[in-house]
């Protein structure tokens, strides 16, 4: 890995921990947030996955418009760390702990890499 992708690497994580301290605080079932990049192809590349505990706290985050509050703090977040994303329904998906456990087992590995693909 390059200087200038570590460096990237660092700021991306920064902008989103603020952005997933940020959402914690809301109290709508928000677990934690993580990413996945191919630099060679950033920032088009850059998938956010913010998870919660339940399927029904997904359905009701959407319902009450928080998944548009939660894609515009993760936006302005990552645009204060220089990065600017296009469309940011294709750069955040929203997913559950429940999702997870019920489709791969719990494998969070297997299950964004099958997000990627």
């Amino acid at each position: 890995m390059t200087k200038t992708i570590k460096k990237r690497e660092k700021a991306i994580v920064s902008a989103l921990t603020l952005a997933c301290e940020t959402a914690k605080s809301w109290d709508i079932g928000f677990l934690w947030l993580t990413h996945t990049v191919r630099h060679d192809n950033f920032p088009d590349s850059l998938l956010i996955t913010c998870v919660f505990s339940l399927d029904a706290e997904l359905v009701a985050v959407k319902k009450q418009g928080n998944d548009k509050k939660l894609r515009q703090v993760i936006r302005e977040q990552l645009e204060k760390a220089g990065f600017k994303i296009k469309n940011s329904q294709h750069h955040v998906r929203l997913d559950s702990e429940e999702s997870c456990l019920r489709d791969d087992a719990g494998s969070w590995k297997n299950r964004l890499k099958k997000s990627r693909d």
